[in-house]
Protein backbone atom coordinates (compact mmCIF):
# COMPACT_ATOMS: atom_id res chain seq x y z
CA UNK A 1 0.00 0.00 0.00
CA UNK A 2 2.82 2.36 0.84
CA UNK A 3 4.46 1.58 -2.48
CA UNK A 4 1.21 2.31 -4.28
CA UNK A 5 0.86 5.63 -2.47
CA UNK A 6 4.44 6.48 -3.36
CA UNK A 7 3.82 5.69 -7.00
CA UNK A 8 0.71 7.87 -7.03
CA UNK A 9 2.36 10.76 -5.15
CA UNK A 10 2.51 13.95 -7.11
CA UNK A 11 5.99 14.98 -8.18
CA UNK A 12 7.30 18.13 -9.78
CA UNK A 13 9.27 17.77 -12.99
CA UNK A 14 12.72 19.35 -12.40
CA UNK A 15 12.70 20.87 -15.90
CA UNK A 16 9.28 22.41 -15.34
CA UNK A 17 10.36 23.69 -11.93
CA UNK A 18 13.47 25.29 -13.40
CA UNK A 19 11.41 26.91 -16.15
CA UNK A 20 8.88 28.23 -13.63
CA UNK A 21 11.56 29.64 -11.32
CA UNK A 22 13.30 31.36 -14.23
CA UNK A 23 10.04 32.98 -15.27
CA UNK A 24 9.35 34.07 -11.70
CA UNK A 25 12.82 35.58 -11.37
CA UNK A 26 12.46 37.52 -14.62
CA UNK A 27 8.99 38.80 -13.74
CA UNK A 28 10.10 39.76 -10.21
CA UNK A 29 13.09 41.69 -11.51
CA UNK A 30 10.94 43.54 -14.04
CA UNK A 31 8.28 44.45 -11.48
CA UNK A 32 10.82 45.69 -8.93
CA UNK A 33 12.74 47.68 -11.56
CA UNK A 34 9.57 49.34 -12.87
CA UNK A 35 8.40 50.12 -9.33
CA UNK A 36 11.72 51.67 -8.28
CA UNK A 37 11.88 53.70 -11.49
CA UNK A 38 8.47 55.21 -10.80
CA UNK A 39 9.32 55.90 -7.18
CA UNK A 40 12.60 57.54 -8.12
CA UNK A 41 10.73 59.95 -10.40
CA UNK A 42 8.20 60.76 -7.68
CA UNK A 43 9.33 63.84 -5.71
CA UNK A 44 7.33 62.67 -2.70
CA UNK A 45 9.05 59.28 -2.50
CA UNK A 46 10.61 58.97 0.92
CA UNK A 47 8.79 62.06 2.19
CA UNK A 48 7.25 62.46 5.62
CA UNK A 49 4.50 60.18 6.82
CA UNK A 50 1.35 61.45 4.97
CA UNK A 51 -1.03 59.67 7.37
CA UNK A 52 0.72 61.15 10.40
CA UNK A 53 0.87 57.72 12.02
CA UNK A 54 4.37 58.21 13.41
CA UNK A 55 3.42 61.29 15.42
CA UNK A 56 0.37 59.52 16.85
CA UNK A 57 2.47 56.62 18.10
CA UNK A 58 5.20 58.93 19.43
CA UNK A 59 2.57 60.81 21.43
CA UNK A 60 1.12 57.54 22.70
CA UNK A 61 4.56 56.27 23.72
CA UNK A 62 5.35 59.47 25.60
CA UNK A 63 2.07 59.25 27.54
CA UNK A 64 2.63 55.55 28.19
CA UNK A 65 6.14 56.07 29.56
CA UNK A 66 4.87 58.73 31.93
CA UNK A 67 2.96 56.01 33.79
CA UNK A 68 5.46 53.11 34.08
CA UNK A 69 3.41 51.39 36.81
CA UNK A 70 0.62 50.70 34.32
CA UNK A 71 3.10 49.22 31.84
CA UNK A 72 4.55 46.98 34.53
CA UNK A 73 1.06 45.88 35.53
CA UNK A 74 0.19 45.00 31.92
CA UNK A 75 3.46 43.12 31.44
CA UNK A 76 2.95 41.20 34.67
CA UNK A 77 -0.51 40.17 33.51
CA UNK A 78 0.90 38.96 30.19
CA UNK A 79 3.66 37.03 31.97
CA UNK A 80 1.14 35.30 34.24
CA UNK A 81 -1.03 34.39 31.24
CA UNK A 82 2.00 32.90 29.48
CA UNK A 83 2.95 30.88 32.54
CA UNK A 84 -0.56 29.44 32.62
CA UNK A 85 -0.37 28.69 28.91
CA UNK A 86 2.95 26.86 29.36
CA UNK A 87 1.49 24.82 32.19
CA UNK A 88 -1.65 23.97 30.19
CA UNK A 89 0.41 22.92 27.19
CA UNK A 90 2.49 20.61 29.37
CA UNK A 91 -0.68 19.14 30.87
CA UNK A 92 -2.09 18.53 27.38
CA UNK A 93 1.05 16.65 26.43
CA UNK A 94 0.47 14.44 29.46
CA UNK A 95 -3.05 13.63 28.32
CA UNK A 96 -5.09 16.15 30.29
CA UNK A 97 -7.66 18.51 28.70
CA UNK A 98 -7.28 21.90 30.45
CA UNK A 99 -9.46 24.90 29.64
CA UNK A 100 -7.73 27.29 27.18
CA UNK A 101 -6.33 30.51 28.59
CA UNK A 102 -7.81 32.46 25.70
CA UNK A 103 -10.18 31.60 22.85
CA UNK A 104 -10.60 33.23 19.44
CA UNK A 105 -13.88 34.96 18.73
CA UNK A 106 -16.52 32.59 17.37
CA UNK A 107 -16.59 34.60 14.12
CA UNK A 108 -12.78 34.48 13.67
CA UNK A 109 -12.27 32.24 10.63
CA UNK A 110 -8.47 32.35 10.79
CA UNK A 111 -8.41 29.40 13.19
CA UNK A 112 -11.12 27.25 11.65
CA UNK A 113 -8.76 24.39 10.73
CA UNK A 114 -9.19 21.55 13.24
CA UNK A 115 -5.43 21.35 13.86
CA UNK A 116 -5.55 24.65 15.75
CA UNK A 117 -7.52 22.76 18.41
CA UNK A 118 -6.27 19.20 18.14
CA UNK A 119 -2.51 19.73 17.94
CA UNK A 120 -0.78 20.94 21.11
CA UNK A 121 1.86 22.93 19.25
CA UNK A 122 -0.56 24.80 17.02
CA UNK A 123 -2.91 25.37 19.93
CA UNK A 124 0.01 26.91 21.82
CA UNK A 125 0.90 29.12 18.83
CA UNK A 126 -2.71 30.23 18.50
CA UNK A 127 -3.17 31.07 22.18
CA UNK A 128 0.24 32.73 22.37
CA UNK A 129 -0.75 35.03 19.51
CA UNK A 130 -4.14 35.81 21.01
CA UNK A 131 -2.59 36.66 24.37
CA UNK A 132 0.00 38.95 22.78
CA UNK A 133 -2.65 40.60 20.62
CA UNK A 134 -4.89 41.19 23.64
CA UNK A 135 -1.97 42.61 25.64
CA UNK A 136 -0.83 44.94 22.87
CA UNK A 137 -4.27 46.31 22.11
CA UNK A 138 -5.08 46.61 25.80
CA UNK A 139 -1.92 48.64 26.49
CA UNK A 140 -2.56 51.21 23.74
CA UNK A 141 -6.27 51.50 24.68
CA UNK A 142 -5.52 52.27 28.34
CA UNK A 143 -3.16 55.19 27.67
CA UNK A 144 -4.45 58.29 29.43
CA UNK A 145 -4.10 61.84 28.20
CA UNK A 146 -4.47 61.23 24.45
CA UNK A 147 -7.04 63.20 22.53
CA UNK A 148 -9.85 61.08 21.14
CA UNK A 149 -8.70 61.20 17.50
CA UNK A 150 -5.12 60.21 18.28
CA UNK A 151 -6.32 57.39 20.55
CA UNK A 152 -8.54 55.99 17.79
CA UNK A 153 -5.73 56.24 15.23
CA UNK A 154 -3.30 54.39 17.50
CA UNK A 155 -5.90 51.71 18.22
CA UNK A 156 -6.73 51.28 14.51
CA UNK A 157 -3.15 50.92 13.31
CA UNK A 158 -2.22 48.71 16.24
CA UNK A 159 -4.98 46.38 15.11
CA UNK A 160 -3.61 46.48 11.56
CA UNK A 161 -0.22 45.34 12.92
CA UNK A 162 -1.79 42.66 15.12
CA UNK A 163 -3.85 41.30 12.22
CA UNK A 164 -0.80 41.24 9.95
CA UNK A 165 1.25 39.23 12.49
CA UNK A 166 -1.32 36.45 12.92
CA UNK A 167 0.31 33.00 12.68
CA UNK A 168 -2.26 32.04 10.04
CA UNK A 169 -0.51 34.46 7.65
CA UNK A 170 2.79 32.52 7.59
CA UNK A 171 3.71 29.21 6.02
CA UNK A 172 5.43 27.60 8.99
CA UNK A 173 2.73 28.49 11.53
CA UNK A 174 -0.40 27.69 9.53
CA UNK A 175 -1.30 23.98 9.70
CA UNK A 176 -3.56 24.14 6.64
CA UNK A 177 -0.74 25.66 4.55
CA UNK A 178 1.81 23.17 5.87
CA UNK A 179 -0.49 20.27 5.01
CA UNK A 180 -1.08 21.63 1.50
CA UNK A 181 2.67 22.15 1.03
CA UNK A 182 3.44 18.54 1.99
CA UNK A 183 0.62 17.10 -0.10
CA UNK A 184 1.49 19.11 -3.22
CA UNK A 185 5.26 19.00 -2.63
CA UNK A 186 5.41 22.77 -2.62
CA UNK A 187 3.36 23.36 -5.74
CA UNK A 188 0.92 25.51 -3.73
CA UNK A 189 3.75 27.94 -2.90
CA UNK A 190 4.91 28.05 -6.50
CA UNK A 191 1.36 28.75 -7.69
CA UNK A 192 0.98 31.30 -4.89
CA UNK A 193 4.12 33.11 -5.96
CA UNK A 194 2.73 33.33 -9.49
CA UNK A 195 -0.52 34.71 -8.09
CA UNK A 196 1.46 37.31 -6.13
CA UNK A 197 3.35 38.38 -9.25
CA UNK A 198 0.10 38.60 -11.22
CA UNK A 199 -1.33 40.92 -8.57
CA UNK A 200 1.81 43.07 -8.53
CA UNK A 201 1.77 43.34 -12.31
CA UNK A 202 -1.91 44.28 -12.33
CA UNK A 203 -1.20 46.92 -9.68
CA UNK A 204 1.88 48.16 -11.54
CA UNK A 205 4.13 47.45 -8.59
CA UNK A 206 1.50 47.99 -5.92
CA UNK A 207 -0.24 44.94 -4.52
CA UNK A 208 -3.70 44.63 -6.05
CA UNK A 209 -5.13 41.49 -4.44
CA UNK A 210 -7.45 39.49 -6.66
CA UNK A 211 -10.56 38.80 -4.60
CA UNK A 212 -12.66 36.94 -7.14
CA UNK A 213 -12.61 35.54 -10.65
CA UNK A 214 -12.91 38.72 -12.72
CA UNK A 215 -13.66 36.72 -15.86
CA UNK A 216 -16.70 35.03 -14.27
CA UNK A 217 -18.84 38.18 -14.39
CA UNK A 218 -19.81 40.78 -16.95
CA UNK A 219 -22.05 43.72 -16.20
CA UNK A 220 -25.20 43.47 -18.26
CA UNK A 221 -24.77 39.76 -18.95
CA UNK A 222 -24.87 37.90 -15.63
CA UNK A 223 -25.02 40.80 -13.14
CA UNK A 224 -27.04 44.02 -13.44
CA UNK A 225 -29.45 42.25 -15.79
CA UNK A 226 -32.85 43.60 -14.75
CA UNK A 227 -34.45 44.74 -18.07
CA UNK A 228 -34.59 48.47 -18.62
CA UNK A 229 -33.43 51.41 -20.72
CA UNK A 230 -31.29 54.52 -20.39
CA UNK A 231 -33.74 57.38 -20.96
CA UNK A 232 -31.61 60.39 -19.99
CA UNK A 233 -27.96 61.28 -19.58
CA UNK A 234 -25.67 64.21 -18.93
CA UNK A 235 -21.96 64.33 -18.22
CA UNK A 236 -22.50 63.10 -14.64
CA UNK A 237 -25.35 60.57 -14.80
CA UNK A 238 -27.28 58.12 -16.89
CA UNK A 239 -30.87 57.65 -15.74
CA UNK A 240 -32.17 54.09 -16.04
CA UNK A 241 -35.89 53.30 -16.26
CA UNK A 242 -36.77 49.65 -15.73
CA UNK A 243 -39.25 47.64 -17.77
CA UNK A 244 -42.41 46.84 -15.78
CA UNK A 245 -43.17 43.25 -14.78
CA UNK A 246 -46.74 44.00 -13.65
CA UNK A 247 -49.77 45.24 -15.58
CA UNK A 248 -50.45 47.98 -13.04
CA UNK A 249 -47.99 50.28 -11.26
CA UNK A 250 -48.05 52.92 -8.57
CA UNK A 251 -48.76 56.45 -9.72
CA UNK A 252 -45.58 57.88 -8.22
CA UNK A 253 -42.28 56.61 -9.65
CA UNK A 254 -39.46 55.40 -7.41
CA UNK A 255 -36.06 57.11 -7.77
CA UNK A 256 -33.00 55.33 -6.35
CA UNK A 257 -29.92 57.48 -5.65
CA UNK A 258 -26.92 55.17 -5.12
CA UNK A 259 -23.53 56.29 -3.80
CA UNK A 260 -20.94 57.29 -6.38
CA UNK A 261 -18.22 55.83 -4.19
CA UNK A 262 -19.46 52.49 -5.57
CA UNK A 263 -21.53 51.47 -8.58
CA UNK A 264 -25.31 51.19 -8.41
CA UNK A 265 -25.55 47.50 -9.27
CA UNK A 266 -25.01 46.42 -5.67
CA UNK A 267 -28.81 46.69 -5.74
CA UNK A 268 -28.99 44.58 -8.91
CA UNK A 269 -26.38 41.83 -8.59
CA UNK A 270 -28.44 38.77 -9.52
CA UNK A 271 -32.21 38.36 -10.05
CA UNK A 272 -32.50 36.42 -6.77
CA UNK A 273 -31.00 39.22 -4.64
CA UNK A 274 -31.80 42.30 -6.74
CA UNK A 275 -33.64 44.99 -4.80
CA UNK A 276 -34.29 46.77 -8.08
CA UNK A 277 -36.00 43.74 -9.65
CA UNK A 278 -37.96 43.13 -6.44
CA UNK A 279 -39.18 46.75 -6.39
CA UNK A 280 -40.24 46.48 -10.04
CA UNK A 281 -42.13 43.28 -9.19
CA UNK A 282 -43.99 45.14 -6.41
CA UNK A 283 -45.39 47.54 -9.01
CA UNK A 284 -42.99 50.48 -8.77
CA UNK A 285 -41.84 52.40 -11.84
CA UNK A 286 -38.17 52.27 -10.89
CA UNK A 287 -35.60 54.84 -11.98
CA UNK A 288 -31.94 54.53 -10.91
CA UNK A 289 -29.11 57.02 -11.24
CA UNK A 290 -25.97 55.46 -12.73
CA UNK A 291 -23.07 57.80 -11.97
CA UNK A 292 -20.24 58.36 -14.42
CA UNK A 293 -16.79 57.08 -13.44
CA UNK A 294 -15.11 60.51 -13.60
CA UNK A 295 -11.73 61.34 -15.07
CA UNK A 296 -9.62 64.51 -14.89
CA UNK A 297 -12.09 66.42 -17.10
CA UNK A 298 -14.63 66.38 -14.25
CA UNK A 299 -12.20 67.37 -11.51
CA UNK A 300 -13.95 70.69 -10.88
CA UNK A 301 -17.36 69.17 -10.22
CA UNK A 302 -18.27 69.87 -6.60
CA UNK A 303 -20.99 68.57 -4.33
CA UNK A 304 -23.46 71.11 -5.71
CA UNK A 305 -22.85 69.71 -9.19
CA UNK A 306 -23.99 66.30 -7.93
CA UNK A 307 -27.14 68.03 -6.67
CA UNK A 308 -27.81 69.95 -9.89
CA UNK A 309 -26.78 67.33 -12.45
CA UNK A 310 -27.68 64.36 -10.27
CA UNK A 311 -30.85 64.35 -8.18
CA UNK A 312 -32.44 67.54 -9.54
CA UNK A 313 -31.74 66.56 -13.15
CA UNK A 314 -33.18 63.11 -12.45
CA UNK A 315 -36.37 64.60 -10.99
CA UNK A 316 -36.81 66.78 -14.09
CA UNK A 317 -36.19 63.82 -16.39
CA UNK A 318 -38.66 61.58 -14.52
CA UNK A 319 -41.36 64.23 -14.81
CA UNK A 320 -40.79 64.38 -18.57
CA UNK A 321 -40.79 60.61 -18.87
CA UNK A 322 -43.90 59.95 -16.78
CA UNK A 323 -45.69 63.25 -16.18
CA UNK A 324 -45.42 62.60 -12.43
CA UNK A 325 -44.65 65.70 -10.39
CA UNK A 326 -43.74 63.70 -7.27
CA UNK A 327 -41.58 60.63 -6.68
CA UNK A 328 -40.74 58.34 -3.81
CA UNK A 329 -36.97 58.42 -3.37
CA UNK A 330 -34.30 56.13 -1.92
CA UNK A 331 -30.75 57.19 -1.08
CA UNK A 332 -28.01 54.69 -0.23
CA UNK A 333 -24.98 55.75 1.87
CA UNK A 334 -23.44 58.84 0.23
CA UNK A 335 -26.44 58.87 -2.12
CA UNK A 336 -28.59 59.25 0.99
CA UNK A 337 -26.50 62.20 2.15
CA UNK A 338 -27.11 63.81 -1.24
CA UNK A 339 -30.82 62.99 -0.98
CA UNK A 340 -30.90 64.73 2.42
CA UNK A 341 -29.37 67.83 0.82
CA UNK A 342 -31.88 67.58 -2.02
CA UNK A 343 -34.82 67.48 0.41
CA UNK A 344 -33.48 70.51 2.31
CA UNK A 345 -32.85 72.37 -0.97
CA UNK A 346 -36.41 71.67 -2.19
CA UNK A 347 -37.82 72.73 1.19
CA UNK A 348 -35.97 76.05 0.93
CA UNK A 349 -37.37 76.50 -2.59
CA UNK A 350 -40.89 75.62 -1.48
CA UNK A 351 -41.02 72.65 -3.85
CA UNK A 352 -42.78 69.41 -2.88
CA UNK A 353 -41.30 67.02 -5.45
CA UNK A 354 -40.54 64.05 -3.18
CA UNK A 355 -43.49 62.33 -1.51
CA UNK A 356 -41.40 60.06 0.72
CA UNK A 357 -37.70 59.50 1.33
CA UNK A 358 -35.95 56.27 2.29
CA UNK A 359 -32.37 56.21 3.53
CA UNK A 360 -30.13 53.15 3.47
CA UNK A 361 -27.17 53.35 5.93
CA UNK A 362 -26.89 57.13 5.55
CA UNK A 363 -24.73 59.52 7.54
CA UNK A 364 -25.95 63.08 8.12
CA UNK A 365 -24.47 63.79 11.55
CA UNK A 366 -20.76 63.01 11.33
CA UNK A 367 -19.87 63.66 14.96
CA UNK A 368 -19.12 59.95 15.48
CA UNK A 369 -18.17 58.65 12.01
CA UNK A 370 -16.76 55.35 13.20
CA UNK A 371 -13.42 54.05 11.97
CA UNK A 372 -13.49 56.25 8.86
CA UNK A 373 -12.80 59.12 11.25
CA UNK A 374 -9.29 57.72 11.68
CA UNK A 375 -8.49 59.03 8.20
CA UNK A 376 -9.91 62.52 8.79
CA UNK A 377 -7.50 65.13 10.13
CA UNK A 378 -5.78 68.15 8.67
CA UNK A 379 -2.52 66.37 7.86
CA UNK A 380 -4.23 63.52 6.04
CA UNK A 381 -6.73 65.73 4.21
CA UNK A 382 -3.96 68.03 3.00
CA UNK A 383 -1.95 65.05 1.76
CA UNK A 384 -5.04 63.65 0.04
CA UNK A 385 -5.83 66.97 -1.65
CA UNK A 386 -2.25 67.21 -2.86
CA UNK A 387 -2.53 63.72 -4.30
CA UNK A 388 -5.87 64.45 -5.98
CA UNK A 389 -4.47 67.63 -7.52
CA UNK A 390 -2.06 65.54 -9.62
CA UNK A 391 -4.85 63.95 -11.69
CA UNK A 392 -8.00 65.79 -10.64
CA UNK A 393 -9.54 62.82 -8.87
CA UNK A 394 -9.02 60.24 -6.16
CA UNK A 395 -8.24 56.86 -7.63
CA UNK A 396 -10.92 54.36 -6.69
CA UNK A 397 -8.33 51.83 -5.60
CA UNK A 398 -7.16 54.19 -2.86
CA UNK A 399 -10.69 54.35 -1.51
CA UNK A 400 -11.01 50.56 -1.78
CA UNK A 401 -7.82 50.10 0.26
CA UNK A 402 -9.26 52.28 3.03
CA UNK A 403 -12.45 50.22 3.23
CA UNK A 404 -10.53 46.94 3.05
CA UNK A 405 -8.32 47.97 5.99
CA UNK A 406 -11.43 48.34 8.11
CA UNK A 407 -12.05 44.61 7.68
CA UNK A 408 -8.47 43.49 7.10
CA UNK A 409 -8.84 39.85 8.15
CA UNK A 410 -11.76 39.30 5.78
CA UNK A 411 -10.74 41.52 2.87
CA UNK A 412 -6.93 41.34 2.92
CA UNK A 413 -5.37 38.53 4.96
CA UNK A 414 -7.84 35.80 4.05
CA UNK A 415 -6.90 36.34 0.40
CA UNK A 416 -3.19 36.43 1.22
CA UNK A 417 -3.56 32.95 2.73
CA UNK A 418 -5.85 31.60 0.01
CA UNK A 419 -4.10 33.08 -3.04
CA UNK A 420 -0.43 33.17 -2.02
CA UNK A 421 0.08 30.49 0.65
CA UNK A 422 -2.44 27.89 -0.47
CA UNK A 423 -1.98 28.78 -4.13
CA UNK A 424 -5.71 28.73 -4.83
CA UNK A 425 -7.70 30.91 -7.20
CA UNK A 426 -10.34 33.07 -5.53
CA UNK A 427 -13.93 31.85 -5.72
CA UNK A 428 -16.31 33.58 -8.17
CA UNK A 429 -18.43 35.87 -5.99
CA UNK A 430 -20.68 38.61 -7.40
CA UNK A 431 -20.42 40.82 -4.31
CA UNK A 432 -16.60 40.81 -4.39
CA UNK A 433 -16.64 41.50 -8.14
CA UNK A 434 -18.74 44.60 -7.40
CA UNK A 435 -16.42 45.48 -4.50
CA UNK A 436 -13.44 45.44 -6.86
CA UNK A 437 -15.21 47.56 -9.50
CA UNK A 438 -13.73 50.81 -8.22
CA UNK A 439 -14.88 54.35 -9.00
CA UNK A 440 -12.99 57.64 -8.91
CA UNK A 441 -13.93 60.73 -6.89
CA UNK A 442 -13.69 64.22 -8.47
CA UNK A 443 -11.20 66.27 -6.48
CA UNK A 444 -13.48 69.25 -5.79
CA UNK A 445 -16.42 67.10 -4.66
CA UNK A 446 -14.39 64.76 -2.49
CA UNK A 447 -12.47 67.54 -0.75
CA UNK A 448 -15.70 69.42 -0.01
CA UNK A 449 -17.45 66.30 1.27
CA UNK A 450 -14.61 65.26 3.60
CA UNK A 451 -14.03 68.74 4.99
CA UNK A 452 -17.56 70.14 5.28
CA UNK A 453 -19.21 66.97 6.49
CA UNK A 454 -16.68 64.60 8.05
CA UNK A 455 -14.17 67.08 9.44
CA UNK A 456 -16.42 70.05 10.29
CA UNK A 457 -19.81 68.24 10.64
CA UNK A 458 -21.56 71.23 9.06
CA UNK A 459 -24.55 69.45 7.51
CA UNK A 460 -26.45 69.41 10.81
CA UNK A 461 -25.82 73.14 11.35
CA UNK A 462 -28.65 75.15 9.75
CA UNK A 463 -27.29 77.30 6.94
CA UNK A 464 -23.67 76.17 7.29
CA UNK A 465 -23.71 74.24 4.00
CA UNK A 466 -24.60 76.21 0.87
CA UNK A 467 -25.43 74.42 -2.39
CA UNK A 468 -26.45 76.17 -5.62
CA UNK A 469 -26.80 79.42 -3.68
CA UNK A 470 -29.21 77.91 -1.15
CA UNK A 471 -28.35 77.52 2.54
CA UNK A 472 -29.17 73.96 3.56
CA UNK A 473 -31.22 73.34 6.71
CA UNK A 474 -32.12 69.70 7.27
CA UNK A 475 -34.43 70.64 10.16
CA UNK A 476 -36.77 72.08 7.49
CA UNK A 477 -37.32 68.61 6.00
CA UNK A 478 -40.95 67.59 6.54
CA UNK A 479 -41.04 64.74 4.03
CA UNK A 480 -41.97 61.36 5.59
CA UNK A 481 -38.79 59.32 6.08
CA UNK A 482 -38.05 55.59 6.36
CA UNK A 483 -34.53 55.10 7.70
CA UNK A 484 -32.79 51.75 7.38
CA UNK A 485 -29.49 51.18 9.21
CA UNK A 486 -27.55 48.00 9.93
CA UNK A 487 -26.34 46.82 13.30
CA UNK A 488 -22.83 45.71 12.25
CA UNK A 489 -22.12 48.59 9.87
CA UNK A 490 -18.42 49.55 9.94
CA UNK A 491 -18.83 52.39 7.41
CA UNK A 492 -21.94 54.18 8.72
CA UNK A 493 -22.36 53.14 12.38
CA UNK A 494 -26.06 52.85 13.17
CA UNK A 495 -25.78 54.87 16.39
CA UNK A 496 -24.52 57.76 14.24
CA UNK A 497 -27.06 57.40 11.43
CA UNK A 498 -29.82 57.34 14.06
CA UNK A 499 -29.09 61.01 14.78
CA UNK A 500 -31.20 62.05 11.76
CA UNK A 501 -34.31 61.12 13.76
CA UNK A 502 -33.57 64.11 16.00
CA UNK A 503 -33.00 66.60 13.16
CA UNK A 504 -35.81 66.32 10.59
CA UNK A 505 -39.21 67.89 11.28
CA UNK A 506 -41.41 65.36 9.49
CA UNK A 507 -42.47 61.83 10.50
CA UNK A 508 -39.63 59.32 10.50
CA UNK A 509 -39.55 55.56 10.96
CA UNK A 510 -36.20 54.11 12.00
CA UNK A 511 -35.53 50.43 11.27
CA UNK A 512 -32.39 48.52 12.22
CA UNK A 513 -31.39 45.46 10.20
CA UNK A 514 -29.05 42.72 11.32
CA UNK A 515 -25.68 42.24 9.56
CA UNK A 516 -23.58 44.93 7.88
CA UNK A 517 -23.43 47.80 5.38
CA UNK A 518 -24.17 45.56 2.39
CA UNK A 519 -25.63 42.26 3.61
CA UNK A 520 -28.07 44.02 5.91
CA UNK A 521 -29.46 45.99 2.96
CA UNK A 522 -29.26 43.37 0.21
CA UNK A 523 -31.40 40.85 2.08
CA UNK A 524 -34.29 39.57 -0.09
CA UNK A 525 -37.34 38.06 1.62
CA UNK A 526 -36.89 34.76 -0.22
CA UNK A 527 -33.52 34.23 1.51
CA UNK A 528 -35.24 34.28 4.93
CA UNK A 529 -32.05 35.53 6.59
CA UNK A 530 -31.29 37.83 9.47
CA UNK A 531 -33.90 39.98 11.19
CA UNK A 532 -34.69 43.62 11.86
CA UNK A 533 -35.84 45.79 14.77
CA UNK A 534 -38.58 48.43 14.88
CA UNK A 535 -39.71 50.90 17.51
CA UNK A 536 -42.43 53.54 17.15
CA UNK A 537 -40.70 55.76 19.70
CA UNK A 538 -37.67 57.93 18.87
CA UNK A 539 -35.72 58.61 22.09
CA UNK A 540 -32.62 60.77 21.76
CA UNK A 541 -30.31 57.92 22.77
CA UNK A 542 -30.00 55.18 20.10
CA UNK A 543 -29.27 52.50 22.69
CA UNK A 544 -32.53 53.40 24.42
CA UNK A 545 -34.28 52.98 21.06
CA UNK A 546 -32.82 49.48 20.65
CA UNK A 547 -33.69 48.52 24.23
CA UNK A 548 -37.34 49.23 23.50
CA UNK A 549 -37.36 47.81 19.96
CA UNK A 550 -39.18 44.71 18.73
CA UNK A 551 -37.21 42.07 16.82
CA UNK A 552 -38.87 40.85 13.62
CA UNK A 553 -37.53 37.78 11.75
CA UNK A 554 -36.68 37.96 8.05
CA UNK A 555 -36.14 40.81 5.60
CA UNK A 556 -37.06 44.43 6.18
CA UNK A 557 -37.99 44.75 2.46
CA UNK A 558 -41.62 43.78 3.07
CA UNK A 559 -41.88 46.22 5.98
CA UNK A 560 -40.61 49.01 3.73
CA UNK A 561 -43.08 48.08 0.99
CA UNK A 562 -45.98 48.32 3.45
CA UNK A 563 -44.70 51.75 4.50
CA UNK A 564 -44.01 53.23 1.05
CA UNK A 565 -47.36 52.10 -0.42
CA UNK A 566 -49.02 54.80 1.70
CA UNK A 567 -47.23 57.49 -0.33
CA UNK A 568 -46.96 55.84 -3.76
CA UNK A 569 -50.41 56.84 -5.05
CA UNK A 570 -53.09 54.97 -6.91
CA UNK A 571 -52.66 52.12 -9.37
CA UNK A 572 -52.34 53.06 -13.05
CA UNK A 573 -51.36 51.13 -16.22
CA UNK A 574 -47.68 50.18 -16.13
CA UNK A 575 -45.25 52.55 -17.87
CA UNK A 576 -42.83 51.36 -20.55
CA UNK A 577 -39.43 53.09 -20.89
CA UNK A 578 -39.48 55.48 -23.83
CA UNK A 579 -43.27 55.82 -23.89
CA UNK A 580 -43.15 59.37 -22.51
CA UNK A 581 -41.32 62.49 -23.66
CA UNK A 582 -37.91 60.89 -23.09
CA UNK A 583 -36.78 58.45 -25.73
CA UNK A 584 -34.58 55.42 -25.22
CA UNK A 585 -30.84 56.06 -25.51
CA UNK A 586 -29.60 52.50 -24.96
CA UNK A 587 -30.34 49.32 -23.04
CA UNK A 588 -29.71 49.10 -19.32
CA UNK A 589 -27.31 48.97 -17.57
CA UNK A 590 -25.85 51.63 -19.88
CA UNK A 591 -22.34 52.69 -20.78
CA UNK A 592 -21.41 54.63 -17.65
CA UNK A 593 -21.47 51.63 -15.30
CA UNK A 594 -19.40 49.52 -17.68
CA UNK A 595 -16.39 51.85 -17.40
CA UNK A 596 -14.14 49.64 -15.28
CA UNK A 597 -10.77 50.89 -14.04
CA UNK A 598 -7.89 48.85 -15.44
Amino acid sequence: MAEQNGADAKTIDPAELSKAMTSIAERSQRIVTDFLTRQASDPKFGSADPLNIGNAFMEMTAKLMSDPAKVVEANLGLWQDYMTLWQNTARRMLGEVPEPVVKPDAADRRFKDEMWEENEIFDFIKQSYLLSARWMQGVVKDVEGLDDHTAKKVDFYTRQFVDAMAPSNFVMTNPEVLRATVESRGENLLKGLNNLLDDLERGKGNLSIKMTDYDAFKVGENIAVTPGKVVYQNELIQLLQYTPSTEQCFEKPLLIVPPWINKYYILDLRPKNSFIKWAVDQGHTVFVISWVNPDESLSGHGFDSYLKNGTLAALDAIEKATGAKQVDAIGYCLGGTLLTCTLAYLAAKGQDRIASATFFTTMTDFKEPGELGVFIDEEQLSALEEKMAEHGYLDGRDMATTFNMMRANDLIWSFVVNNYLLGKDPFPFDLLYWNSDSTRMPAAMHSYYLRKMYQENQLIVPGAVELLGVKIDITAIKTPVYMLSTREDHIAPWQSTYALTQHVSGPIKFVLSASGHIAGVVNPPAANKYCYWTNTKKPKNPDAWLAGATEVPGSWWTDWQSWVEKFAGKQIPAREPGAGKLKVIEDAPGAYVKNRLA
